[in-house]
C-alpha cells in the first residue's frame, strides 16, 4: 500500500477530499508550516498523524525543507500530495521528490502559472477554466499534467464565483489522479514519462462540468 503525506497551509479542503476518497492508499501524516491551519484539526479528527514544522523558525529555505523531508523519510512516504500548501519549494527537496510529488493548481496548464488564475481569466475572456493534477518539478507549474477539471467561464461569474465552481472540480480530479497514481493507472517511470493503463500518457485526462 502506498503511504502519502499531505503538505498543507490553510482550511485543507482538498485534503478533506482525500480523506473521504477513501483511497487504496494510505495517509500516513500531514505537515503544516502553520500552526492554525484548519487542516490539522481535519487531519486529527480522522486519525491522521499531524506534525507544525514553521518555516518563520528556520533561517532559509532549504533548512526548513530538510526537516520536512526527514519528516517524511521518517513516516516511510511513498508519495507527497500538495494541497494548498503555501510555500516554494527548494530544488534540492522537488529533485529528492522527483515523480512522488504532485500538485493541484486553478487554471488549465500550462495556461495561468503562477498566482491570481481566476482574475487573468476574467480578464482576458477565456471561454473555458479549470483545475489541473500535475507532478512537481523545479520549474513553477510545469511538470507532466495528468488531469483536469474543466467549466465553462459564465459570463455571470465573478473571481468569487469562479473559484468556487474550480474548487468542486478539485475536489472531484485531485482524489480520482491520487488513486490512479496508489493503484497503479497512472505510473511515473525513471526515465521521466508518464503512463495511463500502460500507454504513454500524451495529454492530461480531462474531466468536464459545464
Amino acid at each position: 500500500m502506498i503511504k502519502i503525506a499531505v503538505l498543507v497551509s490553510g482550511s485543507g479542503s482538498n485534503l478533506q477530499a482525500l480523506i473521504d476518497a477513501n483511497l487504496s492508499g494510505q495517509i500516513v501524516g500531514v505537515i503544516s508550516n502553520k500552526p492554525e491551519a484548519y487542516a490539522l484539526e481535519r487531519a486529527t479528527k480522522a486519525g491522521i498523524a499531524t506534525r507544525v514544522i514553521e518555516h518563520k523558525n528556520y533561517p532559509n529555505r532549504e533548512t526548513f525543507d530538510d526537516v520536512m523531508h526527514q519528516q517524511l523519510k521518517d513516516w516511510d512516504v511513498d508519495l507527497v500530495i500538495l494541497a494548498g500548501f503555501m510555500r516554494i519549494l527548494s530544488a534540492p527537496f522537488v529533485n529528492a521528490w522527483q515523480g512522488k510529488m504532485v500538485n493541484i493548481h486553478p487554471s488549465l496548464l500550462p495556461n495561468y502559472k503562477g498566482m491570481h488564475t481566476h482574475e487573468r481569466v476574467l480578464k482576458t475572456g477565456d471561454v473555458w477554466h479549470g483545475c489541473t493534477v500535475h507532478y512537481v518539478t523545479a520549474e513553477l507549474d510545469a511538470g507532466q499534467a495528468l488531469t483536469q477539471g474543466i467549466l465553462k467561464v459564465d459570463l455571470h461569474d465573478n473571481v468569487q464565483s469562479l473559484a468556487a465552481r474550480v474548487h468542486v472540480l478539485e475536489h472531484l480530479i485531485y482524489p480520482q489522479a491520487v488513486e490512479w497514481i496508489c493503484n497503479g493507472t497512472l505510473q511515473h517511470l525513471d526515465n521521466g514519462q508518464v503512463l495511463y493503463k500502460g500507454q504513454m500518457l500524451e495529454k492530461p485526462i480531462q474531466f468536464c462540468q459545464f
